[in-house]
């Protein structure tokens, strides 16, 4: 009996490593404390042999007691805590739950993601969480006046770009535009833009391509999402010293509706109840005094263009341009022209 009951064992120790299933039995722990368990909910060993035997992994005491010790040597968080009776499980992780609710807001209020993309990255997003933070992360963020981008293809225009900077190739693309009927016409006679991709930059919830354009013989850019068909050319790219010394910066005169401009500082009367506005604009790059009691006087530095007197305008009064001299005037002249069309 003695001699049955050692064969037994030891038949036991020889099959388990040939299961194919055994040899995942640490991966299945890991994967059921990370799905399952967070600093709040834990798994007792009872329950984490139940669940690899529902996956017809065999398991006992002290082996899931040996794989835990394994995983927490390689560096997973698996706690014990002494509760009635004892759980185990992962107390943090590569992203906190407000750092992931965090996240799934931007995915919900980003501009250029369609829904389709928004719902595969915030899945993706979720599978970070245990289940049980996975429904604190069902958050519906309301934009006012969002505008869901139709384009699917951002993504991988920024990588074919990214691609054709690293191997110094140029461009090609179609680039659209909406006409007075609202609805989308190519630009260029329809024919393939061919540029030089210089950088991308992200500025008001969409991505922009600079890149420098042979034919106008200077930078251009263009919005990403209003691309389609791009490539990355076999014509290799333009070198010229404009291109090489292109740098970006931070630039301390506000530009609107990335509108160029000659740099200006102006200074700006401000209802009180509108200081927050010009912060929020500006932030610390504006500097503000007291005027009266009702009143304060900001100093910024602006690029002067249309789209800056249209944000000054559309204030209603409530903000209002001192000085200098020469932008008042140049923004009576703007309303008037609005007035006399």
């Amino acid at each position: 009996m003695r001699y049955n009951a050692i064969y037994k064992v030891n038949e036991a120790e020889v099959v388990m490593p040939n299961n194919s299933k055994s040899k995942l039995k640490l991966l299945y722990i890991k994967r059921i404390l990370e799905e399952e368990t967070d600093s709040e909910h834990g798994l007792t060993m009872n329950e984490l042999i139940s669940r690899l035997n529902d996956h017809d992994i065999p398991a006992e005491r002290k082996g899931v007691y040996r794989d835990i010790k394994t995983l927490r040597n390689f560096g997973v968080d698996i706690q014990t805590y002494q509760r009635n009776p004892v759980e185990y499980a992962i107390a943090s992780r590569d992203f906190s739950l407000s750092e992931l609710m965090l996240l799934v807001d931007a995915v919900e209020s980003c501009k250029f993601l369609t829904k389709r993309q928004a719902g595969s990255l915030i899945a993706n997003l979720k599978l970070l969480a245990s289940d049980h933070e996975r429904a604190l992360l069902e958050r519906h963020i309301h934009v006012c006046g969002r505008i869901r981008s139709k384009s699917d293809s951002v993504f991988g225009c920024i990588d074919d770009i990214h691609e054709a900077m690293r191997r110094r190739n140029k461009v090609e693309f179609q680039y659209y535009k909406y006409g007075i009927d609202g609805k989308r016409y190519a630009t260029h006679g329809g024919k393939a833009h061919v540029v030089t991709p210089v950088g991308i930059t992200f500025s008001d919830g969409y991505y922009y391509l600079t890149a420098w354009n042979d034919e106008h013989d200077s930078m251009s850019e263009f919005r990403i999402d209003r691309m389609e068909k791009l490539i990355v050319s076999d014509e290799k790219a333009t070198k010229n010293e404009q291109i090489s010394e292109h740098t970006y910066t931070a630039d301390e005169y506000e530009s609107f509706n990335r509108f160029g401009g000659d740099e200006t500082a102006a200074t700006l009367l401000v209802d009180g109840d509108k200081v927050e506005i010009i912060m929020d604009r500006f932030g610390d790059r504006a500097d503000i005094f007291p005027q009266d009691d009702d009143t304060a006087k900001a100093v910024v530095k602006i690029r002067k263009s249309e789209p800056f007197f249209g944000w000054v305008a559309g204030l209603g009064g409530t903000v209002r341009i001192a000085e200098p001299k020469s932008l008042k005037e140049e923004y009576r002249a703007y309303l008037q022209k609005l007035l006399d069309e």
